[in-house]
C-alpha cells in the first residue's frame, strides 16, 4: 500500500463492504477471521509475558475472533479462559467454527467470572457497534475498567463507536487495540481514543485494491498527506518565490493575537509577512515586530490598494478583529480580492447573524479555522467532530479546520484528516493565533488549502510536543522551524520496512519509524 494510502481511515459501514468484497473475492471469511485471531495472539505475546488470561467473547464475528486468540495463547502454554456471552452451540457462521476448535471449557459472561485473571481479551464487540451496552456485557466491561489490570481489545474496545468515537454507554480502557486492514475514524476521534491504548493496525490478507474500492476519503493527518509540499531553499531562490503574507491586523488593545500570527507565518516559510494596521495601531506593532513589516491603512480603499499587490499571496484576517461591523465589511472586501484567505476568530463570529452572506463569497483556497463555540455561530450541523467538519466544508464551499483535542481538517470535495498528534498542552489562550498564522504562511507559499491546513495543524501540534510540558503561545513559535523539518523527516521513505503491521502510539504517532 503506498505512503498516503497507509493512512487511510474506513469507517466500520465501508470496512464491512470491504470485508464482503474480498469475500466475494475468494477469501474466506473463516481464514480472515483465523488471520485476525492470530494478529492478535502475536501482539500480546510480544508484549506479554505468560499470565492467566480470560477472553471475553461476544455473539458475532469479534467474538469469533476471541475464540481464535484464546486457543492460540492456549497452545502456547498460557493458562486461559473463555468468558461467553451465549452457549457455544447458539453460534453461527465463522464464530461457530472458531468456537469448535476451542478445546477448553466455556463459562457464561459474568463479572463474578472475571477474578484470578491478570490479562483480559475483550472481543465482545467490534467497531460496527450501533447500540449501548447493557446486560452482562455492560457489567464485565465496567469490571475491567475498574480492575486496573490489562486490556487487549480486539479490533476497538467494546462499547466504542468505531464510526464517530462516542462511547456507547461503557467502554474500557485498553493498554492495546489490534485492528484490521485499516484503522476506523473511532480509533482517534475523543472520547473513543482515550480507550484505545497502542493501537496495532494488522494485515489480514485483504488486498488493497479492496480498501480502495471503498475509500471515503478519511486519512490519518500525517505527514505523509503534504510533506511533498514544504520545500526548502534553493541557492537561485529569493523572498518573493516563497511568498507575501499579509495579516490583517485589529485595534491597538488586541495586537498580541495579530502578532503571533505574523510571526508564525514568518516562520512557517513565507517569504515576507506584513502586518496591515491602522495608524493608531502602528507604534504597537513597529515597537515588538522586526523581520514583520507594518503596512498603514486608513479607509478600506487604501487596504483594497494593498491585497491587490499581485505580490500579496495569501491574507489572514479575525484574530483580535473585534465583533462589529467593520470586522464584517473587511472580511467581505478580503475575500472579493480571491486570495487565499484563513478567516479565524471574530472575523467568523460576525457573520452568525447572516452565515450565508459569508459563504456565497468563499471558495475552494479559503480556510475557515473555528473552534466548537465558532462553528455552532455558523452551522446547524449536530454529530461527531468528523461529520460536522466535512458537512461544514460542504456547505460552505471551503477548507473548514474544526479544532480541539481531535482536530479535523476537512475539504469542500469530501476529503477530511484527523489528527490525533496534538498534546492536551496546546489547550491555552493565543493557541489558535499560531495555528492560523502557520496556516497562512504555508498558504502564501502556494500550498493548496486542504495540505496547507493538514500541515498546520501537523506542524502546530509537533511544535507544541518539542515544547515537552506547560506552555504558552509564544513557546511554540521559535520551534515551528524544527517542526517544519520533521515534518519532512517523518513522510521520508524507510528502508526495510515491514508491509504488514503498524503501530500508532496513544498520543504521539511515528508510524514511519524504522
Amino acid at each position: 500500500m503506498g505512503w498516503i494510502e497507509r493512512h487511510i481511515l474506513l469507517t466500520p459501514a465501508a470496512m464491512g463492504r470491504v470485508d464482503r468484497t474480498a469475500m466475494e473475492d475468494g477469501v474466506a471469511g473463516h481464514a480472515l477471521m483465523e488471520n485476525a485471531g492470530r494478529a492478535v495472539y502475536r501482539a500480546i505475546v510480544e508484549r506479554f509475558s505468560p499470565r492467566p488470561v480470560a477472553v471475553l467473547c461476544g455473539p458475532g464475528n469479534n467474538g469469533g475472533d476471541g475464540w481464535v486468540v484464546a486457543r492460540r495463547l492456549r497452545q502456547a502454554g498460557w493458562p486461559v479462559r473463555v468468558l461467553s456471552m451465549v452457549p457455544r452451540g447458539k453460534l453461527k457462521g465463522d464464530a461457530a467454527r472458531a468456537a469448535a476448535l476451542w478445546e477448553g471449557e466455556v463459562e457464561p459472561l459474568e463479572p463474578a467470572r472475571l477474578a484470578g485473571a491478570a490479562l483480559f481479551v475483550d472481543a465482545l464487540f467490534g467497531a460496527g457497534l450501533s447500540r449501548d451496552l447493557e446486560g452482562a456485557a455492560r457489567a464485565c466491561v465496567e469490571a475491567l475498567d475498574g480492575s486496573g489490570l490489562p486490556v487487549v481489545a480486539v479490533d476497538i474496545p467494546s462499547g466504542v463507536d468505531g464510526t464517530d468515537g462516542s462511547i456507547r454507554g461503557a467502554a474500557a480502557r485498553a493498554v492495546l487495540t489490534v485492528t484490521f486492514a485499516c484503522a476506523k475514524p473511532g480509533h482517534l476521534l475523543l472520547p473513543g481514543r482515550t480507550r484505545v491504548g497502542e493501537l496495532v493496525i494488522a494485515d489480514i490478507g485483504i488486498c488493497d485494491h479492496h480498501i480502495a474500492a471503498h475509500d471515503e476519503g478519511i486519512r490519518r493527518l500525517h505527514p505523509d498527506l503534504f510533506a511533498h509540499l514544504l520545500r526548502g531553499r534553493r541557492p537561485e531562490d529569493h523572498k518573493y518565490r516563497f511568498g507575501h503574507a499579509v495579516v490583517v491586523g485589529g485595534p491597538p488593545r488586541t495586537t498580541g493575537a495579530t502578532r503571533m500570527a505574523a510571526e508564525a507565518a514568518l516562520r512557517a516559510g513565507a517569504g515576507l509577512v506584513s502586518v496591515a494596521c491602522t495608524p493608531e495601531s502602528l507604534p504597537v506593532y513597529a515597537a515588538h515586530l522586526t523581520a514583520v513589516m507594518t503596512k498603514v491603512w486608513e479607509s478600506a480603499e487604501e487596504l483594497d490598494a494593498l491585497l491587490a499587490d499581485p505580490r500579496t499571496t495569501a491574507v489572514l484576517f479575525g484574530p483580535g478583529a473585534g465583533v462589529n461591523g467593520r470586522t464584517r465589511e473587511l472580511v467581505l472586501r478580503i475575500l472579493a480580492h480571491g486570495r487565499p484567505t484563513v478567516l479565524d476568530a471574530d472575523a467568523l463570529t460576525v457573520f452568525r447573524d447572516d452565515p450565508l452572506a459569508l459563504f456565497s463569497r468563499l471558495g475552494p483556497q479559503c480556510v475557515l479555522t473555528p473552534h466548537d463555540g465558532e462553528y455552532a455561530r455558523l452551522f446547524a450541523h449536530r454529530g461527531d467532530r468528523l461529520a460536522r467538519a466535512r458537512l461544514a466544508a460542504h456547505e460552505c464551499g471551503a477548507v473548514v479546520l474544526l479544532k480541539g483535542g481531535d482536530t479535523v481538517v476537512a475539504a469542500p470535495d469530501g476529503r477530511a484528516a484527523i489528527c490525533d498528534h496534538a498534546p492536551p498542552a496546546l489547550a491555552t489562550a493565543g493557541s489558535g493565533d499560531v495555528l492560523a498564522g502557520i496556516l497562512t504562511g504555508l498558504l502564501a507559499q502556494g500550498i493548496p488549502a486542504f495540505e496547507a491546513a493538514c500541515a498546520a495543524v501537523w506542524i502546530h501540534a509537533e511544535a507544541a510536543r518539542l515544547v515537552g510540558g506547560p506552555l504558552i503561545a509564544e513557546d511554540l513559535i521559535p520551534r515551528i522551524p524544527r517542526a517544519w523539518l520533521r515534518a519532512r523527516e517523518e513522510a521520508a521513505p524507510r528502508a526495510g520496512r515491514r508491509s504488514d503491521d503498524r503501530t500508532i502510539s496513544p498520543l504521539y504517532a511515528d508510524t514511519l519509524s524504522p
